[in-house]
């Protein structure tokens, strides 16, 4: 083992890392993903990697275990962990480090754990596995750590399904398994990207202490510079698969040197002003309850609010809040108990199939994740495409001049029509949804969680086009998110849901002014700020609350 006093535990030289891409009707193309990147982390330290989609954070995270993602390959470098280059080691060494030298912990939670099997089951596995200790000696470190990350009934939780349990409980519950078997070093890939804030600053606060109290060395990798400034000793900032600049998180937050991470740090913020309308209502939901299990769980409970012609109202939430089910309720994806919607003067039917194409067309989403949104056998003119064949029968050259006039509208060049969904960056992929949206020329958005998955800078972008794409068209949206930032940029009304329930509503100023109810304040109070130690102030608040102080 290496000499902790003076090598690095993870020593990372010269690493490229490839994959081939294959355009259609082209010879296949070599793609460099990581291009030359060399890293060192000590033992007890946590290295923050942030970087736009596309950057190789995950990449190299993933590395450092020996692992290629998705048919990438490693071509050269070193990766020196416990001072040996476990590239050189073969398959069977590799299957000894993973889940005992070196452990990861996902972005999804639920996407990572078995469904069918019990959550201790799967927490004590690998450390039973590579033999570190017994399946009773295994269980009682679980509780342990159960304990230490704030799980609720630390004793008996480990005997649930992960779907009895929330994201944020399961993303604590993968942070215990990746230490249960005592590793040296953990791969943290964005574990607080999917959650709320009220939810995340409780899982960062863990993942903090859970680093301090076990001394494991960590790869925190975020988009997100408020986050890592709150857990990381130094920050590696990364774009296009190069290091741009490296050093500890207060010079890297106070004094950057490269102009990529001035821009990261001082990422200016949208000053959208408010939008009042005199119109009549475009969306209008009166006393609105649903639920699933035939009613027998109500996640909305007599939810009534309005969305104007030209405006966008921003509904925020915790996990849990019914916030995406507020937006399936519109859609007629779940068919609401009780209360009416009425849209555009007309009453929409509760079920999506018992509506007219004049009601699917005027009323369109987009979804969180990108990737999974669009078909990745279409290029992207067949998928911006489809909504013009199916809503207004163009086709041949109508069509494409439609996609080519769509794709300049999201400042994307009708080259991009040729390219699959694979070929492009996150950005680009929001882009493309933002476009087959608006193919259908609809009169309300509703935009599901469209940012939270993109570096700032990308994000700011999106946000911007859809504000213009908002005054050309004078399309309304519902913006459903859980960033208070995304709030102040682009909402003209907010509704703050807690339980299926609304517990404030009205124009952004009246809402986001002070007094609050108790739940809006701990909303606003949980936004990470780019601010060193503002995790233990947040914290530390919430303990006064608590005692009433």
């Amino acid at each position: 083992m290496a000499d902790t006093k003076r090598d690095p535990l993870l020593d990372i030289r010269d690493l490229r890392i490839e994959a081939t891409a294959y355009p259609p009707g082209e010879p296949p193309l070599t793609l460099t993903i990581v291009d030359g990147v060399s890293l060192s982390l000590e033992r007890g330290k946590v290295l923050g990697l942030i970087g736009e989609s596309g950057a190789g954070k995950s990449t190299i995270g993933l590395a450092s275990m020996g692992y290629g993602r998705g048919g990438v390959r490693i071509t050269g470098g070193e990766v020196v962990l416990n001072g040996r280059d476990i590239l050189k080691g073969g398959a069977r060494s590799l299957r000894r480090l993973r889940g005992r030298e070196v452990c990861y912990v996902a972005q999804s939670a639920a996407a990572a754990f078995n469904p069918a099997h019990r959550l201790m089951d799967q927490v004590v596995e690998a450390a039973v596995g590579h033999g570190v200790a017994s399946r009773a000696e295994a269980e009682k470190r679980a509780i342990a750590l159960f304990r230490k990350l704030s799980l609720p009934d630390p004793e008996t939780i480990g005997k649930r399904f992960p779907h009895q349990v929330s994201g944020g409980q399961l993303q604590r519950v993968m942070t215990a398994m990746a230490l249960c078997s005592e590793p040296d070093l953990i791969v943290f890939d964005e574990p607080t990207t999917a959650l709320d804030v009220t939810t995340q600053i409780d899982v960062l606060a863990a993942i903090k202490d859970a680093i301090r109290d076990t001394g494991v060395a960590a790869l925190y990798i975020t988009h997100d510079l408020a986050v890592v400034a709150q857990v990381s000793d130094e920050i590696m900032v990364l774009r296009h698969g190069k290091l741009v600049e490296w050093g500890d998180t207060r010079q890297i937050i106070h004094e950057p040197r490269q102009d990529y991470t001035k821009a990261l740090v001082s990422v200016n913020r949208i000053a959208h002003e408010e939008q009042r309308s005199e119109k009549a209502p475009l969306l209008s939901i009166a006393n609105v309850t649903a639920g699933y299990g035939g009613g027998a769980v109500r996640v909305l409970k007599n939810v009534s609010i309005d969305i104007h012609p030209g405006q966008t109202l921003a509904v925020v939430g915790e996990s849990g809040s019914g916030k995406s089910t507020l937006a399936r309720a519109i859609t007629g994806l779940l068919p609401p108990m009780e209360g009416s919607i009425t849209f555009a003067g007309r009453k929409l039917a509760n079920r999506l199939t018992d509506r007219s194409r004049a009601d699917l067309r005027e009323l369109q989403m987009i979804y969180q994740m990108a990737d999974v949104a669009m078909n990745p056998r279409q290029t992207v003119g067949a998928i911006i495409g489809r909504p013009l064949e199916f809503y207004f029968g163009m086709k041949g050259k109508e069509r494409d001049a439609r996609v080519a006039e769509l794709l300049d509208k999201i400042e994307m060049s009708k080259g991009f029509a040729e390219r699959y969904p694979a070929e492009l960056s996150g950005g680009q992929k929001q882009r493309v949804c933002i476009a087959r949206a608006l193919a259908a020329k609809p009169k309300l958005i509703i935009c599901d969680e469209v940012t939270s998955a993109l570096d700032p800078l990308v994000a700011n972008g999106i946000l911007k086009l859809l504000l213009e794409l908002q005054s050309e068209e004078d399309v309304a949206y519902m913006f459903i998110t859980h960033d208070l930032a995304t709030v102040k940029a682009i909402a003209d009304a907010v509704v703050v849901m807690y339980r299926g329930e609304v517990v404030r509503y009205g124009p952004r100023s009246k809402v986001l002014t002070p007094p609050f109810d108790a739940y809006t304040d701990l909303l606003l109070s949980s936004v990470p700020e780019m601010e060193i130690g503002w995790l233990e102030k947040a914290i530390e608040g919430r303990r006064m609350e608590a005692a009433g102080n």
